[in-house]
């Protein structure tokens, strides 16, 4: 699934305006691309640290807290996109980052 074509739907807050997508070339590309966005808010949060640390409990209350996320990945046996809800991304970022920290 690694190597899947992803696009991930997210709304951060209850005004309908703020729904978006973001396009990747693969899941962990788009993994990455959700903590790019957590780690954005951090430091728009906190401008004056240089180095900001979070952990994975960290990223799920941000994953929580958006009104609405999900992931649509491109299925080649189906030639179709397959959803994925929240928690599926849960887990997908938190997979993620473990093969980050063992490089």
């Amino acid at each position: 699934m690694a190597q899947r074509h992803t696009i991930i739907l997210i709304q951060p807050t209850t005004n309908r305006a703020t729904r978006t997508f973001m396009d990747y070339e693969s899941v962990p590309a788009a993994m990455d691309g959700i903590c790019g966005q957590f780690e954005k808010r951090l430091k728009e949060a906190n401008p004056n640290l240089r180095n900001i640390t979070y952990d994975v409990s960290d990223l799920y209350k941000y994953i929580e807290a958006l009104t609405d996320l999900s992931a649509l990945v491109f299925d080649p046996a189906i030639l179709a996109y397959a959803p994925f809800d929240r928690s599926w991304i849960k887990q997908q970022a938190f997979q993620r980052l473990k093969r980050l920290a063992k490089n």
